[in-house]
């Protein structure tokens, strides 16, 4: 398995990064784990480990509602974009569809009301050291200057299983975030392949070049998939994606 994994991961030219690890076996497949990715809209879960925090330590209310004003919007993916100016949500409608629906728009909204600082001091605080937001969503002028998001295959994948085992800052943290992981929206690529009683909590990056998905799949054996890739012809990644997840899900229910 893990020769037939990192073979795909070198079939086709670009910047490929992969982290598999079986959950109780504690078997792990890597392939530029460590290498630091643009993270597109995977850096959402850092957004949503900080949102439940500053929640539970009353920081903020999920039940407050928030205008959705004109200076916020900004393009697809997602839906508040397209809503009327000053509609009004809660802090919760903002953190499940910057997750269900990858909304940019509610991203941008909660980095905000966050801050950039408070979210990477979480994610140092758990240990990942590479992994980090460094501009808002669509941030034409930052992006020009080179600044970036990013993630790395290993630290997400970390995440993940510290979310399965309830350990990200508190057991109902790590419950809520499983509980929205588990009801995405954007499933045309790990469970793509896979059967569809299988239970997938994960999330989906892309932009020009770029293609993401991580996730924890529930199968008899859960497993950590973390595919990430920038430089790349996305349908021939997503391709190799749906393959790759096949193939664990495979060996998960040997």
């Amino acid at each position: 398995m893990k020769e037939d994994l990192i073979k795909l991961c070198k079939d086709i030219p670009g910047d490929i990064g992969f982290y598999y690890k079986d959950i109780k076996s504690k078997k792990v497949i890597s392939f530029n784990e460590n290498q630091l990715f643009i993270a597109a809209s995977v850096i959402k879960i850092p957004v949503l480990v900080e949102t439940l925090k500053q929640v539970e330590n009353g920081n903020i209310n999920k039940d407050h509602k928030v205008k959705v004003l004109k200076k916020y919007k900004v393009p697809s993916c997602g839906a508040l974009t397209y809503m009327h100016d000053d509609l009004e949500v809660t802090i919760e409608d903002l953190y499940t569809l910057m997750i269900i629906h990858s909304d940019n728009t509610a991203t941008n909204m909660l980095v905000d009301m966050l801050g950039m600082e408070n979210i990477n001091n979480t994610l140092k605080d758990l240990g990942c050291n590479n992994s980090k937001i460094n501009r808002l969503l669509f941030d034409a002028k930052a992006q020009n200057e080179g600044i970036e998001n990013y993630i790395t295959p290993y630290e997400i994948g970390y995440l993940l299983e510290k979310i399965y085992d309830g350990e990200i800052i508190s057991k109902s943290i790590s419950k809520e975030i499983e509980r929205i992981l588990k009801l995405q929206r954007l499933n045309h690529k790990m469970p793509y392949l896979l059967p569809q009683n299988i239970e997938i909590g994960h999330k989906t990056g892309e932009d020009c070049g770029i293609t993401h998905d991580v996730g924890i799949v529930y199968s008899k054996k859960p497993f950590i998939f973390c595919f990430a890739s920038n430089n790349i012809d996305v349908i021939k990644a997503e391709d190799l994606l749906r393959k790759m997840a096949f193939i664990c899900y495979e060996e998960s229910i040997k």
